[in-house]
Formats: structure tokens, sequence, C-alpha cells
């Protein structure tokens, strides 16, 4: 977006911003500004590491890590996301009226 291009990528990028948030606590790119956040988003650099994260499973950052990959063209697309084996294991199966999601 920032680049005047939109498609389905932007909007992955977006849901990894948002599960880094849900996940971590924090966002993933930080600024004292909205200039300073722009300039942040724009080096498209940030980190999965620290106590935060200390608990976070490896397919939950792996899931971040495609959804925030900065070129568009070798994000992850919404189909690859939604079948991610994180995701997976996440969502209840329907048909099982026990199943429920588990805490993140």
């Amino acid at each position: 977006m920032l680049k005047g291009e939109y498609n389905e990528k932007c909007d992955l990028w977006s849901l990894g911003v948002i599960l880094y948030i849900l996940l971590s606590g924090k966002p993933p790119f930080d600024g004292n500004d909205d200039k300073e956040i722009v300039n942040s988003v724009r080096m498209g650099t940030y980190s999965i590491t620290g106590p935060e994260w200390k608990n976070i499973s490896n397919e939950a950052k792996d899931l971040i890590k495609k959804m925030l990959t900065y070129d568009a063209n070798s994000r992850i697309n919404a189909e690859l996301a939604i079948n991610h084996p994180w995701i997976k294991k996440k969502v209840a199966e329907p048909s099982d009226p026990k199943a429920t999601i588990s805490a993140l």
C-alpha cells in the first residue's frame, strides 16, 4: 500500500501485523510518531525474539514470517495461509461439537 499498489498480499501483510500484535502484545513496527512508524514499515524489519516470544510456537512464528515477508511476490497467499499447519491446528473441526479453539 505504501507504494500505491493493492492486492490480496496487502491484506496478508495486515493480517500478519494483527497476528504479531495478538501473540506478542506489541506491534512489529515501532516509532515515536507516524512518520517513524511508516519508515519502520518501509524497512520491513521486525523481531520475533525476546521474552514475549518464548512460549509462541515455531509454527506461529513461521506463519508470521511468511505473512510479513517484505516482497509481496514472495509473501504467502490467502489459500496457503489458511492451510498453514498452525492455523489447521488451531481451528476446531465443525463436525466435532466438543472441539474448541485452543488458546493461541
